[in-house]
C-alpha cells in the first residue's frame, strides 16, 4: 500500500486498510510519503519554510509504526519501519543510469547558464513531446520555482488511493533505465569517484549565501 501526501488518507484509514490486508493475506508492506499527514513531527523548517524531515523530532514512518502497534493488528507480530537514508546510500549499485547521466548533464547546463546568463536561474529537465523519452535541458527563472511545490497528480492514483496507475508507470519507466551503473570495486568496496582538486581562475565576485545577507 502506497500512502502519498496527496492521498487524503489518515492514520485511522491507514490502520483499517492495513488490517484488511493482513486479514486477507497475512502480511502488508506500507510505503509512506514524507508529506503524509500523521500529525506533528516536531517539525523543523529550511530557509524556504518547508519541513526539513531529516532534522525534525521524529519521522512519519515512526509515527505510523507506533500507531499500528497501538491498535489490534489482524495478524501475529508487530509493525516495524525503515527510513531511507544511510540504507539508501548503501545500495547505490541500484541507482538509475538515466538519473546519473541526467544529473551530470543538468550540472553542465547549470554551469553554462551561470556563464551565459548570470544568476537568478535554475537548470531544468523537460520532456520532449512524443512516445520516445527524450530529455531537454533548459532553464527557468528562480523566482518562478522558488518556494513552490508540484503535487502528485490525482489522475495517477488508483481509485482507492493506495497505489499508482499504469499511466504513472509509463511515465516513470524510462527514468529507471535498463542497465547497471558502472561502479568499480576496490578492496571489495564500491568506489564511485576519486576526486582531484583542480581549480580554475576565479571570474565571479565573492558569493554570500542568502541566509547570511
Amino acid at each position: 500500500q502506497i500512502y502519498l501526501a496527496e492521498s487524503g488518507h489518515t492514520l485511522e484509514s491507514l490502520g483499517g486498510n492495513v488490517n484488511a490486508c493482513l486479514a486477507k493475506r497475512g502480511r502488508c508492506i506500507v510505503v509512506v510519503s514524507e508529506g503524509f499527514d500523521v500529525g506533528t513531527l516536531g517539525e523543523r523548517h529550511d530557509g524556504f519554510g518547508h519541513v526539513e524531515y531529516g532534522a525534525s523530532g521524529t519521522t512519519a514512518a515512526q509515527v505510523v509504526t507506533n500507531y499500528l502497534n497501538s491498535i489490534k493488528l489482524a495478524a501475529r507480530g508487530q509493525a516495524s519501519c525503515q527510513v531511507p537514508g544511510i540504507l539508501q546510500r548503501g545500495v547505490s549499485i541500484h541507482a538509475s543510469t538515466v538519473d546519473i547521466e541526467e544529473s551530470y548533464q543538468a550540472g553542465r547546463k547549470a554551469v553554462d547558464i551561470a556563464l551565459r546568463h548570470g544568476t537568478g536561474w535554475m537548470a531544468t529537465i523537460l520532456r520532449a513531446p512524443g512516445a520516445v523519452y527524450t530529455p531537454v535541458f533548459d532553464k527557468v527563472p528562480l523566482k518562478a520555482v522558488a518556494n513552490t511545490v508540484r503535487p502528485f497528480p490525482p489522475a495517477w492514483m488508483s481509485k482507492d488511493r493506495l497505489d499508482v496507475t499504469d499511466d504513472f508507470i509509463r511515465y516513470a519507466r524510462p527514468l529507471v533505465g535498463d542497465e547497471w551503473p558502472a561502479v568499480r570495486l576496490e578492496n571489495g568496496r564500491q568506489r564511485f569517484a576519486r576526486l582531484k582538486r583542480v581549480f580554475v581562475g576565479k571570474t565571479l565576485p565573492a558569493y554570500t549565501p542568502m541566509t547570511h545577507r
